[in-house]
């Protein structure tokens, strides 16, 4: 394999063995990303809303933007025994732990019947399983620090069939880095059987740089790799197109008056009902979104810096000015 995409991937591999070729290319290293845009642009004091993701689900729901339902929340142990009520009725549903991180514990129910609780690899789980799941989640199991945690249940999201083929066996999502309020990096991740079936690119998951203009594909990368295919269902991933994308956009833009954070990356999914929808906020974006798109971010970051606060944009401003700039098909 050659070409200029791969041997800039090798130097995004080889980063700190090789900084000032990374620095040229415009590449953000984590050292940087932590001094000059994450403590600088992030106060401390708002971590939590974003660490914390039932304080992030109650943060969105009181701003009226759109997410998946909460269903309930289990705090203590003695409380597992109220799953089955909460649950009763419910189609499909998520449960997932308030402080996991790169998709750990998240356990996905597509739907129930007689026969069990369906996952979204096929195999069937029973009241006992899910108790059980809860149970690992209030222990720290899947939290930083395996500190005391929180189960979350949320209502599934209905995936939408135009990317039917693009993923396997899981909801694909779109990361957009939002810097003081404008979009200007995207990407969507897509599950594999690699990665179990999560949008986890650490895990196996493709990763399809997008376009800001338009929401189409520019590249696509699977453990920092360069592929046409999608590795389980054969899709060209090159022909991949975000629907509703200044929706998209306009969402995540939001997010900045909503949060206070100049320095995040929002996760989106989108649903057959209700659209585009906030699944999560990431105060410590990671950077792999560079290589999905083969560009660096910094050059992005500089001029959104240039514009300075004499004038106030609105989000629709903002999105109109990322959209207008930072297109690669302009």
């Amino acid at each position: 394999m050659s070409g200029p995409l791969f041997n800039w991937i090798k130097e995004i591999r080889d980063r700190y063995a090789h900084p000032g070729k990374l620095a040229k290319k415009g590449v953000l290293g984590m050292n940087r990303r932590n001094i000059s845009y994450i403590s600088r642009y992030n106060p401390r004091h708002l971590y939590p809303l974003v660490d914390d993701k039932l304080q992030t689900k109650q943060m969105v729901l009181e701003a009226g933007v759109t997410a998946p339902d909460l269903i309930g929340v289990i705090r203590e142990q003695h409380e597992v025994k109220d799953l089955a009520k909460l649950i009763d009725g419910v189609h499909g549903f998520c449960i997932k732990p308030a402080h996991g991180s790169g998709g750990k514990g998240i356990l996905v129910i597509t739907r129930n019947d007689d026969d069990g609780y369906h996952k979204t690899n096929g195999q069937l789980a029973n009241l006992g399983d899910l108790e059980r799941h809860v149970s690992n989640i209030l222990a720290g199991l899947f939290s930083l620090g395996g500190k005391a945690d929180v189960a979350i249940i949320e209502s599934l999201i209905e995936f939408d069939d135009c990317f039917t083929g693009y993923t396997y066996e899981g909801v694909p999502d779109t990361r957009v880095i939002v810097f003081k309020g404008f979009p200007v990096m995207a990407m969507m991740r897509l599950s594999t059987s690699d990665s179990n079936g999560k949008a986890n690119l650490h895990q196996g998951a493709v990763g399809v740089g997008l376009d800001i203009g338009d929401g189409s594909a520019l590249r696509a990368v699977q453990f920092d790799r360069p592929v046409l295919l999608h590795p389980d269902t054969g899709t060209n991933l090159y022909t991949l197109k975000v629907p509703h994308w200044e929706q998209l956009l306009m969402l995540s833009a939001s997010c900045y008056e909503m949060s206070g954070l100049g320095y995040l990356g929002t996760d989106m999914v989108l649903d057959r009902q209700k659209g585009p929808m906030l699944l999560e906020l990431n105060a410590r974006p990671g950077l792999s979104i560079q290589v999905a798109n083969g560009e660096g971010l910094v050059p992005r970051l500089r001029q959104i810096e240039a514009l300075g606060n004499k004038h106030k944009m609105t989000v629709a401003q903002r999105v109109a000015y990322a959209r207008e700039h930072f297109s690669r098909k302009g």
